[in-house]
């Protein structure tokens, strides 16, 4: 995880899996539902995906605590399975509550066949301040290391 500049915030992570596999996981709803939350005590009571460009989604985590963080956004790009553009919004009266920021994932496949690996990037940018980028970034964190756990465990 690393800050591009004071408005961007940039996570790399590497599946042993194909980028087909691994974009699936960012869009089907089951699977989000297994995986979209940032720590094993989390859940995930709401995945809702319209994937196309205008399409919308609304993802819910509850975290240990029970407390709800809701995002939702719309796509903006959609190539399967190299890109998602996307805006993100959290719902409720927190301080980030309606700011829209942009989130870009590039799905990047390493070797070939049985051997194939995808490298998630993410750029998210936007953020109101710097503590939110550093918010986000461990959000991030959390969320693909549950990829990782729930979907792809390393071979």
């Amino acid at each position: 995880m690393s800050p591009v500049d004071t408005d961007t915030l940039r996570v790399e992570r590497t599946y042993d899996a194909p980028p087909e596999a691994v974009f699936d996981a960012w869009t089907n709803p089951e699977v989000l539902r297994r995986w979209w939350k940032t720590s094993d005590a989390g859940s995930v009571p709401v995945a809702d995906v319209d994937l196309r460009v205008g399409g919308g989604y609304r993802l819910s985590m509850l975290d240990a605590e029970g407390e709800d963080h809701t995002v939702f956004g719309e796509y903006r790009e959609v190539e399967r399975p190299h890109r998602l553009v996307y805006s993100w919004t959290w719902e409720g009266t927190g301080p980030t509550a309606g700011h829209e920021s942009l989130v870009v994932v590039t799905f990047n496949q390493e070797g070939d066949g049985t051997d194939a690996r995808t490298t998630v990037v993410i750029e998210h940018s936007n953020f109101m301040s710097t503590t939110s980028r550093e918010a986000h970034g461990h959000g991030w964190a959390g969320a693909l290391d549950s990829l990782a756990r729930e979907v792809f465990p390393t071979r």
